[in-house]
């Protein structure tokens, strides 16, 4: 369910929604807020409530927009929070399931986002330890790693390791 075009702050997000989904996204807004490290800003992208890295940080995304680290939506059926700490594997992701299981709820889950309908539905104190676990500087350091990995972040990494073989030959060439 994408915002009116009005919405640009997570508070005029939450007005938009009906209250039943307000005082949903609200309560797990609240609790992100409460355990989300320094470093992340929180903002309107994607049409959600997201907690990024603001670009005047970090500006070297391959899709000129900021480095998102949780996301909070409000979807026609349900309501989804997204974890991409959890969607680039490991250990976030095996605590993520670990914490429904001991808690006893069923986790209802894409590839990154949780889905819920209130929050009774999720492991609230749980997930915010998840939250808390991955500083801002360690997410861009995931993040730059996961770029490695593709096509285009193996062709930059070529550029910038020639580049720098090349760089002290060419100043001491000229110096002769």
């Amino acid at each position: 369910m994408k915002p009116p075009a009005h919405v640009n702050t997570p508070a005029q997000y939450i007005a938009s929604l009906p209250p039943d989904r307000a005082k949903a996204i609200a309560t797990v807004r609240a609790m992100v807020n409460k355990h989300i490290p320094r470093g992340y800003e929180e903002c309107i992208v994607w049409g959600a409530i997201g907690w990024t890295i603001p670009l005047s940080r970090y500006p070297d995304t391959y899709n000129k927009q900021p480095l998102t680290y949780v996301a909070l939506s409000s979807q026609k059926n349900y309501c989804s929070l997204y974890m991409m700490g959890a969607y680039m594997g490991g250990s976030q992701l095996e605590q993520l399931k670990e914490s429904f299981k001991s808690a006893g709820k069923k986790l209802d889950m894409g590839k990154c986002c949780v889905h819920f309908e209130t929050p009774d539905d999720l492991p609230l104190a749980a997930i915010g330890k998840i939250i808390s676990a991955i500083s801002s500087d360690m997410w861009i350091e995931i993040y730059e790693q996961s770029r490695l990995m593709t096509k285009a972040g193996q062709t930059k990494a070529k550029k910038a390791a020639s580049a720098n073989k090349a760089g002290p030959r060419r100043v001491a060439a000229k110096r002769r």
